[in-house]
């Protein structure tokens, strides 16, 4: 997966191209769909920002091996990203994946 295919599941499901984070809480691993998005005239990074930013948590979710996991809770959930409530996507990674993740 790539930043720019993550960014069109989530515009295809929800229109806006949300932004998106990586959480760790209590030992489980989330990608958090953030209510803030691109389109706002608000958001903190301009194209060039987002999309390095997209690639990056992309590259964690093909190599976690979570890429399917994602595009089925995507297309499947019935939340929506508002302001102040993301949507989190529970990610089943290996052990070994989460001992190089710092808290």
């Amino acid at each position: 997966m790539t930043g720019k295919q993550l960014r069109q599941a989530i515009a295809d499901k929800w229109n806006f191209s949300y932004d998106v984070q990586l959480r760790k809480t209590q030992g489980k691993i989330f990608l958090q769909v953030m209510w803030r998005y691109q389109e706002q005239q608000s958001f903190s990074m301009n194209d060039v920002e987002f999309m390095q930013h997209l690639d990056t948590i992309a590259s964690y979710l093909s190599d976690w091996g979570v890429v399917d996991q994602v595009q089925t809770f995507i297309a499947n959930t019935k939340e929506r990203p508002r302001l102040g409530k993301a949507v989190s996507i529970p990610l089943q990674i290996g052990d070994r994946s989460l001992e190089w993740l710092v808290e």
